[in-house]
């Protein structure tokens, strides 16, 4: 199966600078994301998880140019982004479209249903049809769950739930190739993330979407994901296939994540082990050396401080820890 996206070690630093410094002191430096690569084949998802301040969110910027990235590639469809002209970078973002965590700050308070639905159409074809932009609005508004008559009222008349499918409909009416969730339910309830889902689901199926799927969640994002990412302080702690992360977690960290996750019965919430995460996510302007979770980590040792290649591989899972033991995986 081919690869839409290729990201081979891409780094993302920033400059923040010190406060109360002359203006000429030179910056600190954030690296928010530090040599992650993982690929997305055709027609899959890929699921970033982790917590806030993972660096899930620089990725998506900077797979859709929002945020340059310092170092690494990201190839789509075989073509590095940062070799593309400006023309070229024009035509990937139809193809490469985005749907943001806020539904409703998603949406311009001041424009209607129909206009902001229709505003990626009217700014990537200007020649188009006023006829033709109406027709694919209702098409694709039918198609979200949203009835086409409601194209001539405002965001603040819609629900959390229903705004969200707005913005699934502008991001969907360019017909792209590949759409990034940036946490799409995290705010909504939980009976309408399972509906926001599966219309995600649907919809990639139909439209032979590939998407990326961000969320802090392992219990959303495995319903929907192929490969599975986990990522702490910019790095990628295990990454793999979504049966085998979800159900034999190597990594303490992922361990972590997943007990994190109610069982609906009591015996079993009961009855299995929980590891708890101590202290607090360290600050990126001063990460921890070595592994950046070895502050944390309850198997730590002291050569976990040391800096080098730690990445291990077994049955497809990468694990960038030498010292992870299947037999202490958590059956989920």
């Amino acid at each position: 199966m081919m690869s839409i996206l290729s990201v081979k070690d891409l780094r993302v630093t920033f400059d923040v600078p010190k406060r109360g410094a002359w203006p000429w002191t030179p910056p600190m430096k954030l690296q928010a994301v530090g040599g992650l690569s993982f690929d997305l084949e055709q027609g899959q998802t890929v699921g970033l998880v982790g917590e806030s301040g993972s660096g899930k969110s620089t990725v998506a910027r900077a797979i859709v140019g929002t945020v340059p990235a310092t170092s690494g590639q990201i190839l789509f469809e075989g073509t590095d982004l940062a070799s593309m002209s400006v023309g070229d970078r024009r035509r990937h973002r139809r193809d490469a479209q985005m749907v943001f965590q806020d539904p409703l700050a998603a949406l311009n308070p001041r424009m209607t249903v129909g206009d902001i639905v229709a505003e990626p159409l009217t700014t990537h074809y200007p020649e188009m049809k006023r006829a033709e932009v109406k027709k694919r609005v209702g098409e694709i508004m039918e198609r979200v769950g949203l009835l086409p008559n409601l194209v001539n009222r405002y965001p603040h008349e819609f629900s959390g739930g229903q705004c969200q499918r707005i913005g699934i409909a502008r991001a969907l009416i360019m017909r792209p190739k590949l759409l990034i969730c940036d946490e799409p339910v995290s705010a909504l309830d939980v009976s309408v993330q399972a509906q926001v889902v599966n219309l995600l689901k649907e919809l990639q199926r139909d439209m032979g979407l590939s998407m990326i799927f961000i969320a802090h969640d392992l219990s959303v994002v495995k319903h929907i994901s192929d490969e599975i990412v986990v990522m702490y302080l910019g790095r990628i702690m295990e990454a793999g296939p979504t049966h085998e992360v979800t159900t034999k977690p190597r990594h303490p960290y992922t361990q972590a994540l997943i007990s994190s996750v109610p069982i609906p019965d009591p015996v079993l919430e009961k009855a299995r082990p929980r590891p708890v995460l101590e202290g607090e996510l360290p600050s990126p302007l001063n990460p921890p050396s070595g592994c950046v979770f070895r502050t944390r980590c309850p198997k730590a040792r002291p050569d976990c401080a040391e800096p080098k290649d730690r990445r291990q591989y077994e049955n497809g899972v990468r694990v960038d820890c030498p010292y992870f033991e299947v037999k202490d995986a958590l059956a989920v």
